[in-house]
């Protein structure tokens, strides 16, 4: 597999309206069917929509059911991998921000947010695995949102052989300009220190809770550099390729790759089980 096209997606998810998401959500699978993108990426609570205030009345679990089966059913009608945002139900009542992936033989996995912003930790549940998938001979890991500020969640990642790392958003906070001035510093550092790709897409447009989204797409490739970008103020798409012989250049050089040069015997204070008090705090 010398390159992949994905496709990334900017879309206003409605917070009380599944059937229509998922409704819009397959017209722009079948886009991207006939673009020739293997591989679709939409953003966080995309299905579901972003809400902060009593989330579980969004998406209680025959909701999830049926989302679930349609996207599986959708995946597997166009034979691609399908990454779509939704809220888990749990048994505490308070719900998981998830990513549901699935491809043409059905359900691959669901990765449950592991690092909520304060606001999120009010109302959501913390995921707690770190989890990597697996489509064909390729391996990806995906980070939502907040997520995408910890370097050791990449790292883990990356250790466990990710190629590409993807980075949906609901990040509600600042103009286009702003959010790609963030994810050039944070993203780029992501994908170089790691030597892989990361594809990031974020909500776009004003929903009923009231925030905006500032609609960004971002890839970089495993050197840290723009591969391809795009921002509007409405739904859209972008199909990318990435190259994978870029990642084995890499990580045949000896200075470019720097994951076999860690010392993780230095690394102790970060799993310290005394924990140490952050500065500042």
């Amino acid at each position: 597999m010398d390159k992949v096209r994905v496709a990334a997606v900017c879309f206003s998810a409605a917070t009380k309206d599944i059937k229509g998401n998922l409704d819009r959500m397959e017209q722009y699978v079948r886009e991207a069917k006939e673009a020739g993108a293997a591989i679709i990426c939409f953003p966080e609570l995309s299905v579901t929509g972003y809400f902060l205030s009593n989330p579980a009345a969004i998406c209680p679990r025959p909701a999830y059911e049926y989302a679930l089966k349609r996207l599986e059913k959708t995946a597997r009608l166009n034979r691609m991998l399908i990454l779509a945002g939704i809220m888990e139900p749990s048994d505490d009542g308070r719900p998981f921000i998830a990513h549901l992936i699935t491809g043409p033989k059905g359900l691959i996995g669901l990765y449950r947010k592991t690092h909520l912003s304060p606001k999120e930790k009010e109302t959501y549940r913390e995921g707690q695995r770190i989890d990597t998938f697996g489509f064909g001979r390729l391996t990806f890991g995906v980070q939502l949102c907040y997520e995408t500020h910890f370097p050791e969640i990449s790292t883990v990642m990356a250790l466990k052989g990710v190629e590409i790392i993807f980075a949906p958003h609901a990040s509600p906070r600042g103009t286009p300009e702003d959010k790609i001035e963030s994810w050039l510093r944070h993203l780029s550092a992501r994908a170089f220190d790691n030597a892989c790709f990361i594809v990031a897409c974020n909500q776009c447009g004003k929903n009923a809770a009231g925030l905006s989204f500032p609609g960004v797409i971002l890839a970089f490739n495993p050197s840290g550099r723009v591969l391809a970008e795009s921002y509007q103020d409405k739904d859209h798409m972008l199909v990318i390729d990435l190259d994978m012989k870029e990642l084995k250049e890499i990580k045949a050089h000896k200075m470019r790759y720097f994951l076999p040069n860690r010392r993780p015997e230095l690394y102790g204070d970060l799993v310290d089980s005394r924990g140490w008090q952050v500065p500042g705090k």
